[in-house]
């Protein structure tokens, strides 16, 4: 919160006893700012179509000032007014997560939202918002076709909250493609629900469902609801309660032509699950991104793992961090993509595991094939400080003497290297022509302390 941010304490105070406006009553949210002036006229009776947000004249809310319009709104519901809301009004991302509004807060921030053509971005994690203010923001984004991503993660809006969210959903009415549900206490039967309308709405994108209570019958559902959606390019599942028989049932739904990440981190998947992800990967060339961090995979499922990984055409990351995997299980994964050339492959996270030296020559002959891969482990067994010294000389450093010798800014050195000649490039194009060209000599580790420094945002540096 800012430091000159006013008190919110009235925002959470009393909040059982204020009661927001049940779906398909005559009492629209949106119409409490009839307060602000103007005269109030005789609503004609709605069809079951209109939502609640819907007003005969809603010119007023276009002529006030939108700063006029939220404190307004304040007053209406009773709360104090965000100070970072009113500064902030014609920014396109909106920061408001852990400024604790509680339900009330949120029905003031939605009615100042209905008519704001600026904000394309709204976070509210963590603001106790429950399924009376999920009902508030829903009802925005049925007059608001601005607003394209909203993060309601750590929220506890439970399963009724969940039902308002589906049914907004299957009405497919909005712009929205990016939904942030973390954290919420999903069970199967608020699953049940996404799922029923994910069937249809194609309009959502990036989904994040992690930190949830979403156990094997979930995974079932989902993976049936992947089977039909043709939208969703991010999702992330990760710290759920998936074992072996979810897992199989999820894998089952991902020949998805459109999913590109998948996060499953954190769960339960175990050598079986393992064991469908490498089918998925031996006949799915779409997906990009796995990570599968934390599920219990020993090198047996490593190896099922690989042998997807021997035919695919498309996957650029794996992550298999914290997996009880040995560098029997890194040998097996590297000699897939050795054996691959069509492979893809820019990042292998294997971060817990230790190495040797007699694998590390043999990762140097692998990278000579695929110049664009990095294989993230563990320290190397045997190593002296001085070698590893050595190998992580300060990339930056050396890239500045070249450019000062050459007198040339740094910035013209790495243009040079871009065939597009731009000061942005894909992390697995930056990678490989830093390791293949020869003005500044780098290893992989130089290299990748370079991407860490350079990275903007994921997959892209900028120079």
């Amino acid at each position: 919160m800012d430091d000159d941010e006013e008190p919110l304490e009235s925002n959470s105070k009393d909040e059982d006893d204020t009661e927001l406006t049940p779906k398909g009553s005559d009492d629209a949210l949106y119409c409490e700012a009839e307060a602000i002036g103007t005269v109030e006229k005789e609503k004609p009776p709605k069809e079951d179509s209109e939502t609640d947000l819907e007003i005969e004249d809603t010119e007023k809310f276009f002529t006030i000032g939108p700063k006029e319009l939220y404190l307004e709104a304040c007053k209406l519901v009773g709360v104090v007014p965000v100070s970072y809301f009113i500064r902030n009004m014609e920014e396109p991302h909106m920061n408001l997560n852990y400024h604790g509004l509680g339900p009330r807060g949120t029905k003031a921030i939605a009615i100042a939202m209905v008519s704001n053509t600026t904000i394309t971005k709204l976070e509210l994690e963590d603001n106790c918002i429950m399924d009376t203010g999920v009902i508030c923001l829903v009802q925005m984004l049925q007059e608001n076709y601005y607003l394209q991503e909203l993060n309601v993660s750590k929220n506890d809006i439970g399963l009724e909250g969940a039902r308002v969210i589906s049914e907004f959903l299957q009405r497919n009415t909005s712009s929205l493609w990016n939904l942030g549900l973390s954290g919420n206490n999903f069970n199967e039967e608020a699953i049940d629900l996404f799922c029923q309308a994910l069937s249809i709405n194609y309009l959502i994108r990036n989904l994040d469902l992690s930190h949830n209570q979403i156990s094997d019958t979930g995974g079932e559902q989902l993976g049936q609801m992947l089977n039909f959606n043709v939208g969703i390019q991010v999702l992330n599942l990760s710290w759920n309660h998936f074992h072996t028989q979810g897992a199989v049932a999820l894998c089952n739904g991902l020949r998805n032509v459109t999913l590109m990440k998948l996060d499953v981190s954190m769960n339960g998947f175990g050598n079986e699950g393992a064991l469908a992800l490498g089918e998925v990967l031996r006949l799915n060339n779409h997906l990009t991104h796995l990570d599968v961090s934390g599920n219990d995979i020993g090198n047996e499922g490593v190896s099922r793992l690989s042998r997807g990984l021997e035919s695919n055409e498309g996957l650029q990351v794996l992550k298999l961090f914290l997996n009880p995997m040995n560098m029997e299980g890194a040998v097996l994964l590297v000699q897939a993509i050795k054996r691959n050339p069509k492979s893809k492959m820019e990042e292998l996270d294997i971060s817990n595991v230790l190495v040797t030296e007699q694998f590390v020559r043999m990762l140097d002959g692998v990278c000579a094939v695929h110049p664009q891969l990095d294989v993230i482990h563990k320290s190397v067994q045997g190593f002296s400080a001085k070698k590893s010294t050595f190998l992580m000389a300060n990339p930056m450093k050396l890239i500045q003497s070249y450019a000062d010798q050459n007198k040339i800014p740094v910035v013209d050195f790495f243009q040079r290297l871009n065939p597009a000649g731009t000061v942005k490039m894909p992390v697995g194009e930056f990678r490989k022509v830093m390791v293949q060209q020869n003005k500044v000599p780098l290893n992989r580790y130089q290299v990748r302390e370079l991407i860490r420094r350079l990275e903007e945002e994921a997959g892209m540096v900028n120079f």
